[in-house]
């Protein structure tokens, strides 16, 4: 079959063979395929990725040697079963899939492993016991797109953003639009994106964000409509006096007892939730010098290098910090179901396609976020430049 093929950093079209859906599995062939910025850094720092997967405990991730199909962001149609499936859906039927293998107890991540050949290609083997059929007759380019926004929701999740509280996405690429769609899904009432590409100011604001600033010109921190309480330090420590001067005034009243059932509530004061989705050197520090007390901070872009921060500036401002990557099965059902219901609109993210002999001027192209945020490929078409 023909497939794109990386190798030391560069890509190729060539012909492969066709895979072979191994125990449990499903051969798929693919319909869409969208190029995820993961392909963009797997290309040219797999090696740096293969360290940091093997330090977590996974020793799959692709090497730069080696010859693999990278893709995993795919909707496709089913086309035959391995052995010990249940034979679910008809040949036919389209699915989508979390991109993970697994042959006994080794997972495989598909199109970032080399024993897991990914979506730019014809064909791609899925597990059965992670594939869902597409409902509603979504659109493939949308059913395409189940696994970033799946990415995105899980990211909101962790976030627990309530619907009244302000959200901040710094970063617009495309899971910072994602993000924004997300969390405008979830109900939230105030969505702040900050991007410095006109181009993708542009996008968030048609995946739903309430204001877009250039933060070049104007900080995203002071733009919010509804203005919070607490805006620094000083603020926090006048909450506190405020509240025992307040306390103080009702006579025998035991007032630790109202702090111990705020806490219960965990009904004290909070900051915004803010999302970084830029994912260089320097951004986690910016930002936790410049949101307010309380915020919680969630990382979904991944910075390739080594960075720091100043953890004193987060301890005295009690920011929480916390890290998002990946989903879960149940978070991917959600989203597919999301996507299918017409609750959650990706079509700003997409902004061009190619067939697998454009697959290299695609990931050129995304290079300018001028031009594109989210390419996907038809290994049917023709097309060479998206």
């Amino acid at each position: 079959m023909k497939a794109v093929v990386c190798s030391e950093g560069k890509l190729e079209v060539a012909d492969i063979p066709a895979p072979r859906p191994g125990r449990g599995q499903v051969l798929v062939n693919v319909l869409r395929c969208g190029i995820c910025g993961s392909d963009l850094h797997a290309r040219v720092h797999c090696d740096t990725l293969a360290d940091l997967a093997a330090a977590t405990g996974y020793d799959h991730f692709m090497r730069s040697d080696q010859r693999v199909v990278l893709g995993h962001e795919f909707c496709g149609e089913v086309v035959e079963y391995g052995p010990g499936c249940r034979k679910r859906w008809r040949p036919g039927t389209r699915v989508v899939a979390l991109p993970i293998l697994r042959d006994g107890r080794e997972p495989q991540l598909t199109g970032l492993s080399a024993n897991a050949p990914g979506g730019y290609a014809e064909q791609v083997v899925v597990q059965e016991a992670m594939t869902f059929a597409v409902p509603n007759g979504l659109a493939v380019d949308h059913a395409a797109l189940t696994e970033p926004m799946a990415v995105a929701w899980h990211a909101v999740r962790k976030g627990r953003v309530g619907k009244g509280q302000t959200a901040f996405v710094i970063g617009c690429g495309p899971i910072g639009l994602a993000v924004i769609s997300m969390l405008k899904a979830a109900g939230v009432k105030t969505v702040v994106a900050s991007d410095f590409s006109p181009r993708r100011r542009e996008l968030a604001t048609r995946c739903g964000a309430d204001v877009v600033v250039d933060p070049g010109t104007e900080s995203p921190w002071t733009a919010a409509p509804r203005k919070g309480r607490v805006k620094g330090v000083t603020d926090v420590l006048n909450l506190g006096f405020d509240a025992m001067e307040r306390l103080r005034r009702v006579p025998n009243l035991p007032w630790w007892y109202v702090f111990r059932l705020a806490h219960t509530l965990n009904a004290g004061p909070a900051g915004p939730v803010v999302f970084e989705c830029v994912g260089v050197p320097g951004i986690i520090d910016q930002i936790l010098t410049a949101a307010p007390p309380m915020a919680r901070v969630v990382v979904v872009g991944v910075c390739m290098e080594t960075d720091s921060f100043r953890p004193a500036m987060a301890i005295n401002k009690e920011i929480d910090l916390r890290f998002a990557f990946g989903y879960d099965p149940g978070e991917f059902r959600d989203t597919l179901h999301m996507l299918a219901e017409g609750k959650v609109d990706p079509s700003p993210l997409i902004t061009g396609t190619v067939g697998l002999d454009g697959v290299d001027n695609a990931f050129t192209a995304l290079a300018n976020p001028e031009q594109h945020a989210k390419i996907l490929i038809d290994p049917a078409s023709p097309a060479t430049v998206p």
